[in-house]
């Protein structure tokens, strides 16, 4: 039994959506390329008055760090998406199964190469949880976590989860996300403009890939969840 496609609503707005978000990433790229960024005041402000609630809280830095470098960390977000993979390769939905290891991968090699393209020095003083020697934009962490959920929500939507179930993987999505960036700024390993542009990049990133294979099924005129029965 095949779930029923997506509202019309829904599609028609997701590659405006990923437009939009891709749009504002490569905006903050550049400027941040250039060593000029519009958060640059409010990137100071927040790193520091957030450090300096860090180095006399130990005990929210221990749960931050906890939080950081287990559970939205980019390997264990890689380990979720490879067990989705499995599960639906396991099903019979093969093509979904790579469509989803290949945007997992794009994911990585983007982020990558634009840590690799465009460097500078983290916040400028003793990171209180002796993380990596600089922050890189995008920032990995946000970027996994934003792609991560939101193909997690996506492929829920797609097999016609129940209401409650998508309404609540939504909610979670979003909770990890936001999650995921205070850490990241909180541990004064990330700049604020990091983690935004990191969660823009994501989210075009899976908006765009979902976009993708919606286009990819109806042209080749295949069933949209790819053989998958309903949630």
């Amino acid at each position: 039994m095949h779930s029923p496609p997506l509202p019309p609503r829904t599609r028609a707005h997701i590659p405006a959506t990923g437009l939009v978000c891709v749009s504002l990433s490569l905006v903050l790229l550049l400027l941040v390329a250039v060593r000029w960024s519009p958060l640059m005041t409010l990137d100071t402000t927040v790193a520091e008055a957030l450090h300096r609630r860090a180095v006399t809280e130990p005990g929210l830095v221990q749960v931050s760090r906890v939080l950081t470098d287990w559970v939205w960390d980019p390997w264990t977000m890689r380990v979720l998406t490879a067990v989705v993979v499995i599960a639906l390769w396991w099903r019979g939905s093969r093509l979904l199964a790579g469509w989803v290891a290949a945007t997992s991968l794009l994911t990585s090699l983007v982020q990558q190469g634009l840590k690799a393209a465009v460097g500078r020095e983290r916040p400028r003083w003793i990171d209180p949880v002796d993380s990596a020697q600089y922050a890189a934009f995008p920032s990995g962490h946000a970027m996994t976590a934003a792609v991560t959920c939101g193909l997690l929500v996506w492929l829920l939507r797609l097999h016609g989860a129940r209401p409650a179930l998508w309404w609540g993987s939504l909610a979670l999505a979003v909770i990890s996300v936001a999650g995921v960036a205070l850490t990241r700024v909180y541990l004064g390993v990330h700049w604020l403009s990091d983690v935004l542009g990191g969660t823009l990049l994501g989210v075009a990133v899976a908006v765009l890939s979902a976009a993708g294979y919606t286009g990819y099924t109806r042209r080749t005129r295949q069933p949209a969840a790819d053989e998958g029965a309903p949630l």
